[in-house]
């Protein structure tokens, strides 16, 4: 088991800068990906970053590419989103999410139904 609390949410105005953290507890090292996941409201829940577990390359969806940065700490159970240059369509309840499988971070993320732990969510909202 994988437990996943997700903190950093709140309101900023557009062109504000916000930074998302989630602690892991349990068997974490068992974790292929960590990714942050976001669902705005009257819309599909969309992967926007993911990182190899204990490193490598981060993977980013295009419509935050540039802006975010997904990064883990020294420990590797705290997984961040720093998320700048915000916009009003970055509205959403953001998601960390752990996947246990074996296939790439870059095919998984658009696949959240792959991902097999979530965190309860934390809210941003961003206005103009």
């Amino acid at each position: 088991q994988v437990r996943l609390t997700e903190s950093g949410g709140g309101s900023v105005q557009a062109g504000g800068s916000l930074r998302l953290s989630c602690v892991a507890s349990g068997y974490t090292y068992a974790s292929n990906c960590v990714g942050w996941f976001r669902k705005p409201p009257g819309k599909e829940r969309e992967g926007i970053a993911a990182i190899y577990n204990g490193g490598g390359s981060p993977y980013y969806a295009d419509s935050v590419k540039g802006r975010f940065a997904v990064s883990q700490g020294d420990a590797k159970n705290t997984l961040f989103l720093q998320m700048n240059r915000l916009e009003p369509e970055d509205t959403a309840m953001y998601y960390c999410a752990a996947y246990q499988g074996s296939l790439s971070c870059s095919w998984s993320l658009p696949r959240s139904y792959l991902y097999d732990y979530w965190g309860q969510g934390t809210q941003v909202t961003v206005s103009s």
